[in-house]
């Protein structure tokens, strides 16, 4: 009896996560525009969505800032916690409480203090406050995934191979990189994660005439969210569940079964 009522907990669990995500892909499928009624079965959702320029140019800023703000906040995390290692413990751990500051304040203060910051600066608002704004709340996320990775290294190699020749940068990675890689790519993918999802901070940085994909829904949903954004949405969920997949089912699993 406690096992069924565990299967029950958990199947109920997935259905509330899952339940709207399903509503969204039957919606794209949808002839009808209203959400009431089902109009039967149509792909002119999904045509219509690569021809409207509107959303076009959405996905590719916010793919572009995801990108841009990912990248370039891993190389200043990851220089972040090479730097913190060298320290000693006490002022360590003072960075790492001042890192986790932005990743407990709430969005809407740290979107604000970055309106403000431009503002004072006199930085006109668009792709550029957005990306510096993306850019700023990600390097806390790598360095987190990061430092993990770089307290479980043995110094004694990278001092090795600087004994037997090597220049600091060759040392660095030949040695270390390939060992702090993992913490490195699972930064990379937190921060583009954290940058695909953001609205709030978008939306207290961009200037007229830009929209990421967040910021294009919010706009859509005074006027009533267009059939095409079920498209996209749809096929962003299935990228992303495909990628897992792929990620998730290595070959050396495989040839172990």
């Amino acid at each position: 009896m406690r096992s069924i009522l565990r299967k029950c907990y958990i199947f109920l669990i997935f259905l509330f996560l899952y339940a709207p995500i399903l509503t969204l892909i039957v919606l794209s499928f949808n002839a009808s525009r209203t959400r009431a009624k089902w109009g039967g079965f149509t792909l002119k959702w999904y045509v219509s969505m690569f021809q409207n320029r509107a959303i076009l140019q959405a996905l590719s800023n916010t793919l572009l800032i995801a990108l841009l703000s990912a990248f370039i906040a891993t190389v200043i995390g990851t220089i972040a916690c090479i730097s913190m290692q060298a320290m000693k413990r006490r002022n360590r751990a003072v960075i790492m409480g001042i890192t986790n500051i932005p990743m407990l304040n709430a969005d809407i203060v740290t979107g604000i203090s970055l309106m403000l910051l431009f503002i004072t600066l006199g930085l006109r608002f668009g792709f550029l406050t957005i990306l510096l704004s993306h850019i700023t709340f990600n390097i806390p996320y790598v360095i987190l995934s990061v430092m993990p990775r770089m307290k479980q290294l043995n110094p004694s190699v990278y001092e090795a191979a600087l004994d037997l020749g090597a220049s600091h940068i060759r040392a660095f990675f030949k040695v270390v990189f390939p060992d702090i890689l993992p913490g490195v790519l699972s930064g990379f993918l937190m921060a583009f994660t954290m940058s695909l999802d953001d609205f709030i901070i978008t939306h207290f940085t961009k200037g007229p005439g830009i929209d990421t994909l967040s910021t294009k829904i919010y706009t859509e949903v005074k006027k009533g969210i267009k059939p095409e954004m079920y498209s996209l949405s749809t096929l962003i969920f299935v990228t992303v569940l495909i990628l897992l997949f792929l990620v998730n089912h290595s070959p050396s699993e495989h040839k172990q079964s």
